[in-house]
């Protein structure tokens, strides 16, 4: 008789789940690298979720199949961010048993609507059907996978520029976005002030979508690498934090080696720093 599998909580449920006295925000870090090993390390730090990215960093399907893999059986949540918005890939992300999306660059309720239907089978979206292909079915093992396909998947949409600001509300009110994630760094500079992600006209706009999100009663989350910026934003209500990354740790970390035990000539710092 064939094993039987239930699909994993999403990170839909995580969010929902922070109620009473044990209600906190959610902590988690980026997965940069691209290594299973690197992933699996960051998945048992007893963060809450983790980030696998593949806009910015050296992350293709296989890459994306084997961190999932590495990962599995861990208590974390764990997000995938696709390149872009994109329907096909999108659904080859969710054949590979991503269940947690975060879709970048979101900039109007008609991308968020589109965003939403690439992860729904027809007639409520335009996901392909290749369940027994598939490992997000495990090759059909999950009961009635294509009628519960959407529980099992969460959907969070990227706000990083003024044109998403503008209408936050409005993405907000798509049916199926599940959260909103601020990208100050993307946002400062779709405001000209790259590489000014802790202005305040940049923490404005945050505080603002944040805000919008209350108000509507969905949760939003914020990248936010410096210590105060994060416990700022979650003061102001972010459900969700991203608070490092892997590839930043590892940079930081061998540099501060690098400074502890090569002085240069003259004894002034690297120039890394």
């Amino acid at each position: 008789m064939p094993l039987r599998i239930e699909p994993f909580l999403t990170f839909r449920e995580a969010l929902a789940a922070q109620t009473g006295a044990a209600d906190r925000p959610l902590a988690g870090m980026w997965v940069c690298s691209g290594s299973p090993l690197v992933a699996e390390l960051c998945a048992g730090s007893g963060l809450d979720w983790l980030l696998v990215d593949a806009e910015h960093s050296p992350n293709g399907l296989e890459s994306i199949l084997a961190q999932l893999q590495a990962v599995n059986g861990y208590p974390v949540h764990v997000l995938v961010r696709p390149p872009v918005n994109d329907t096909v890939v999108i659904k080859q992300y969710l054949d590979l048993g991503v269940q947690n999306l975060l879709i970048p660059m979101v900039n109007s309720a008609a991308e968020a609507e589109a965003a939403v239907a690439a992860t729904r089978y027809p007639p409520h979206g335009v996901r392909g059907v290749g369940s027994a292909l598939a490992r997000a079915a495990r090759w059909n093992r999950v009961p009635d996978y294509l009628a519960r396909a959407s529980e099992t998947i969460s959907v969070t949409v990227q706000i990083e520029s003024t044109a998403a600001v503008a209408v936050v509300e409005n993405i907000l009110a798509v049916d199926g976005v599940d959260g909103i994630f601020l990208g100050p760094s993307d946002l400062a500079a779709s405001m000209g002030l790259l590489g000014q992600q802790e202005h305040p006209e940049v923490r404005a706009a945050v505080e603002h979508c944040l805000a919008a999100a209350a108000a509507a009663g969905k949760p939003a989350g914020v990248n936010a690498f410096n210590p105060d910026t994060a416990h700022h934003y979650l003061d102001s209500g972010a459900s969700f934090v991203l608070v490092g990354a892997d590839v930043a740790l590892l940079a930081r970390g061998s540099e501060a080696l690098a400074a502890a035990f090569i002085r240069p000539d003259g004894g002034d710092t690297p120039a890394s720093y």
